[in-house]
């Protein structure tokens, strides 16, 4: 898939900011499942309903696939991590790695003139950056988002299809899967999404 010479830069920057492997891919390629978006309350999330970012106080797939008709392309970008680590107590440091890049991403894509530019990641914010404070000040009426720089909506809030986002960009995806102790370290990947203008 050709790169257009207006969106190098920024992919060079996701690749700079800590994303593996990023790609620029035509926002009608993005493919929106409500049953995706369901499974965050059944068979249950235990971040469901915690976070302003997370159902049931987002728009959710509905609007998102509206909205996607108004933008052209979107940047897919993946990190890889040791497997083992998501099953870890180290779990919450990657998500917040992945929700700082797709934050850095988006402002970029911002500051080089695509005013509408919009991330969303993989995790909960309220686990990755709030989980000592117990609470999310914005969803309970009693104050600011406590790090609006960084935390970004849920992509499976929304139901967006990530195996699909996978495809579209020719990878192999690698689902995190405990594994016996083989000596070698099994990688998996996760990933984000900046809608572009």
């Amino acid at each position: 898939m050709s790169l257009s010479p207006e969106f190098k830069p920024l992919v060079d920057f996701a690749l700079g900011a800590g994303a593996c492997r990023a790609a620029m891919l035509p926002a009608a390629k993005v493919v929106i499942d409500g049953s995706l978006a369901d499974r965050c309350r059944a068979p249950g999330c235990p971040n469901y309903g915690l976070s302003i970012n997370c159902p049931p106080h987002v728009p959710g797939p509905l609007e998102l696939q509206k909205e996607l008709e108004t933008f052209h392309q979107a940047l897919f970008f993946i990190i890889d991590v040791p497997a083992e680590m998501l099953f870890s107590g180290q779990r919450v440091k990657a998500f917040e790695l992945l929700q700082k890049t797709a934050a850095a991403i988006e402002r970029q894509a911002v500051q080089a003139g695509f005013a509408r530019a919009r991330a969303y990641a993989g995790g909960s914010c309220r686990e990755i950056f709030c989980h000592a404070h117990g609470d999310c000040p914005p969803l309970l009426q009693k104050g600011e988002c406590r790090y609006p720089q960084y935390a970004r909506p849920s992509m499976s809030g929304f139901g967006i299809d990530v195996a699909r986002l996978f495809e579209t960009a020719g990878w192999t995806m690698r689902m995190a899967q405990p594994s016996p102790d083989t000596g070698a370290t099994q990688m998996a990947d996760i990933c984000g999404l900046v809608l572009v203008d």
